[in-house]
């Protein structure tokens, strides 16, 4: 039973406050995902740790945790954005039905990822990579392409970086980490069992490890912190194509808040990536 049956039919059971708290996302889910805790607090005329109580009693680690699967459950049913969601490639489609369900999708997918991003979960994420000793990004298959687009990011950043996209690699890279480094694992179901594998050998090295996943995955039960992405592809049929776009935007959000973060001491090491890339550009014309 999902979040919302739950509770319509819980309602005369709970306090009056988590009843409050009930009555105002049932009254406008979609605003309440893309709320802080603090303005359902406010709108439910209640405490905010009453919402993080209210939270936990419905089994969720807390509110971002609530969000994500208040927004998963969202984007497949009426309340969401279904129609957009669900709207499949068929096979007698031409190219303008083709443009316009890719970009539906897509659009709706980043609208999801979106409602679910909790700010202090990206801050904390930014602080540990800010902090780090070295990064280093893991991805498979189609995840393995943002790993190396994230380490094309921080490059410039002055804080050894590197990606890895073969297994063999990312256990032997994992089990070297230590306390001081950050390992970002990189998976949109977060069901493949060698990336939660890997995660698992990054954490017990004493690393801190930050999953860009869906949040009720295997892989997110490993991570320190989750950037949840859940745009309901079906990855059976189709390799993942929305999902990658809402993990490369969330890649730009971390390598932006580091670069945010650090502005006063990356002054120098972007003027010399600037001055290594000129060399390998053709001069700019002028009229």
């Amino acid at each position: 039973m999902g979040l919302i049956s739950r509770l319509k039919e819980q309602d005369q059971e709970l306090t009056k406050a988590s009843r409050k708290i009930a009555e105002v996302i049932l009254a406008d889910p979609d605003w309440a995902i893309s709320s802080a805790i603090a303005g359902v607090a406010k709108r439910a005329g209640v405490s905010e740790p009453s919402v993080n109580r209210f939270c936990h009693a419905l089994g969720c680690r807390g509110f971002p945790d609530f969000k994500v699967q208040l927004a998963q459950e969202l984007a497949h049913s009426q309340y969401g954005q279904e129609a957009r969601m669900t709207r499949a490639v068929d096979a007698d489609d031409d190219i303008e039905q083709v443009i316009d369900k890719i970009f539906d999708t897509t659009h709706a997918s980043l609208e999801a990822s979106q409602a679910v991003c909790d700010a202090q979960t990206v801050e904390q994420a930014v602080d540990l990579l800010t902090q780090a000793r070295a990064i280093v990004f893991y991805g498979l298959g189609a995840s393995g392409s943002v790993a190396i687009d994230a380490q094309h990011k921080f490059l410039r950043f002055d804080i050894p970086v590197i990606a890895h996209i073969d297994n063999l690699n990312q256990r032997m890279t994992a089990a070297g980490l230590g306390s001081q480094d950050v390992a970002v694992c990189i998976s949109y179901t977060g069901r493949t069992l060698a990336m939660v594998e890997v995660a698992a050998i990054a954490k017990n090295a004493g690393a801190a490890v930050i999953g860009i996943t869906n949040a009720l995955s295997p892989l997110a039960n490993e991570c320190d912190l989750v950037l949840p992405v859940d745009g309901a592809e079906n990855t059976d049929l189709y390799t993942p194509m929305t999902s990658r776009i809402d993990h490369l935007v969330l890649v730009d959000i971390l390598a932006t808040g580091f670069a945010l973060k650090r502005r006063g001491r990356l002054q120098s090491s972007f003027k010399q990536a600037t001055e290594v890339l000129k060399a390998t550009r053709s001069p700019q014309k002028t009229e």
